[in-house]
């Protein structure tokens, strides 16, 4: 009867178990993969099945064993490698809903708030509103399909082993946070101005006829521009989220080297 030595089996272990840790890690922070309409049961099949996919093609791994301080170091780096690249895409939607509020705040729909079914909790309906687009723009250029090849690439530029994200990355991952604001400016800043020029009109007006009751006109009237804003800027926001994908991507490619 043939005996596995526990340093064999720790090794077969390895060579899905880690591949398994990142890829999963990565799912349950990405969009669309990582929305609270998901089932946990659902991301961890979908990850063990892109693990026996992809395990017979990755680089050789280290031969370092599972079950050591040294395998909980690995294991503790794949897991942060497979969130840094979910993370760096989800800020491109969060800037999607941070972009909605900023406008919606201005155009008097602040207080219109929905259930967001991404991540389950409630947030501006406009902004709702833009990461629905963004995901069905997202799933339309198969972007889903393009998180699945960087983070098969990942495994090239960063293997499995002891070394994973090295201080630099991780100031880089830091940075990228920044884009949450700039990314939410880039979308927003269109319709702002508008509303900007809109408020100064009024404002004239107030100057012009004190008597006017600017509370009763003016809500209505800033709501309807702001609607008008939202229909006519719909082709900006998409070509702003285009471009944001794009640098999104370029970003999880240098990230992972």
């Amino acid at each position: 009867m043939p005996v596995i030595e526990l340093a064999t089996l720790q090794h077969w272990l390895g060579l899905l178990f880690w591949p398994f840790v990142r890829i999963g890690a990565c799912l349950m922070v990405a969009p669309v993969f990582g929305a609270s309409y998901v089932p946990p049961r659902l991301r961890l099949i979908l990850a063990g099945a892109l693990t026996l996919v992809v395990a017979p093609l990755l680089p050789a791994i280290t031969d370092v064993p599972l079950l050591s301080a040294a395998g909980a170091l690995v294991t503790l780096q794949q897991m942060l490698i497979g969130a840094a690249l979910g993370f760096a895409l989800q800020m491109v939607f969060d800037a999607l809903a941070l972009g909605g509020q900023l406008l919606a705040n201005g155009m008097g729909l602040g207080f219109a708030f929905n259930l967001d079914p991404l991540r389950g909790v409630t947030t501006p309906a406009l902004g709702q509103l833009y990461v629905v687009l963004g995901t069905l723009t997202f799933l339309a250029l198969d972007g889903h399909l393009a998180l699945i090849s960087t983070l098969i690439d990942s495994f090239k530029g960063l293997p499995i082993g002891e070394n994973g994200l090295d201080p630099a990355r991780l100031r880089g991952l830091a940075d990228w946070g920044s884009m949450l604001f700039s990314g939410a400016l880039r979308i927003a800043l269109p319709g702002v101005t508008a509303l900007l020029v809109i408020n100064l009109a009024f404002g004239v007006m107030s100057r012009a006829a004190p008597a006017l009751n600017l509370f009763a006109v003016g809500l209505p009237v800033t709501l309807i521009f702001g609607l008008s804003i939202v229909m006519f800027g719909m082709p900006a926001i998409g070509t702003a989220f285009t471009s944001l994908l794009n640098e999104a991507f370029t970003f999880m490619r240098s990230l992972t080297g």
